[in-house]
């Protein structure tokens, strides 16, 4: 427990430092870009802390790496000389002369102790004093891993070409994985931790508490601050509301015949 103590005491302080940059260069997207990089920083000090760490676990690990590394390249490229995101804009009027602690403390802390929860599963894996591989849950779980990472890395691609091209301001994403999830980037998501969760639990039966972490996250996206966020902003749409009627919220499906 000592050592995801000190895990968490890094991670905070690395969100303090994102804190920091948010208020002095006046854009909390800054929080945004530094989520995946959260990951990396939380399980970088597990593995440091930590006297003895199986190789599964390090391999492990090594997926969060890559799924932070990349989300945090995509958010900083696609924010790349824009405003702060309409979110923090709308927060930042709301909150007022507040905005300062409220910030700190519902962006930036929040956001910290949600990594934390949500990394369990390679955390857990890493400071578990018993390394006994099951090798069924581990290699399902990798191989989950790797069926999420390509929709949420594919989804978002297919919606970045998408919005790049001017023709289509204003207009619906309806094709590609679009076609069979309204948020198929987000189902990858879900379901990556959910490989972690399962291959985690491969690797020692103690992590089994490290589920809570891919079912928060599932719960993250699919009720608070993912779909209906993006739901939201689109209610009114013609097109929006057609596409809604014929596909599938998260799991990818094929749409009904409308």
């Amino acid at each position: 427990m000592m050592i995801l103590a000190a895990s968490l005491a890094v991670l905070l302080v690395y969100m303090t430092l994102l804190f920091v940059i948010g208020t002095v260069t006046k854009n909390n997207g800054v929080a945004d870009v530094g989520y995946g990089i959260a990951f990396i920083v939380l399980i970088c000090a597990a593995l440091m802390f930590s006297p003895a760490t199986s190789v599964y676990a390090i391999a492990l690990s090594i997926l969060p790496f890559i799924w932070g590394l990349r989300l945090a390249s995509r958010i900083y490229h696609k924010n790349l000389g824009k405003p702060e995101d309409f979110r923090y804009k709308a927060w930042r009027d709301e909150w007022g002369s507040t905005f300062f602690i409220r910030s700190f403390l519902q962006v930036y802390m929040l956001q910290g102790l949600v990594v934390f929860i949500v990394a369990l599963p390679v955390t857990l894996a890493i400071v578990s004093p018993s390394f006994v591989l099951d090798t069924v849950p581990f290699w399902v779980g990798i191989a989950l891993w790797v069926v999420g990472f390509f929709f949420e890395a594919v989804g978002d691609a297919q919606l970045d070409k998408f919005m790049k091209n001017p023709e289509n301001k204003g207009k619906i994403m309806t094709r590609g994985l679009w076609k069979y999830s309204r948020h198929p980037n987000y189902f990858g998501e879900s379901l990556m931790w959910w490989g972690i969760g399962l291959a985690s639990y491969g690797i020692s039966s103690m992590t089994f508490v490290g589920f809570v972490g891919p079912a928060l996250i599932t719960f993250l996206l699919l009720k608070v601050s993912g779909a209906p966020m993006l739901e939201k902003h689109f209610e009114g749409n013609l097109e929006w509301e057609a596409y809604k009627k014929r596909t599938s919220v998260f799991i990818p499906l094929p749409p009904k015949n409308i």
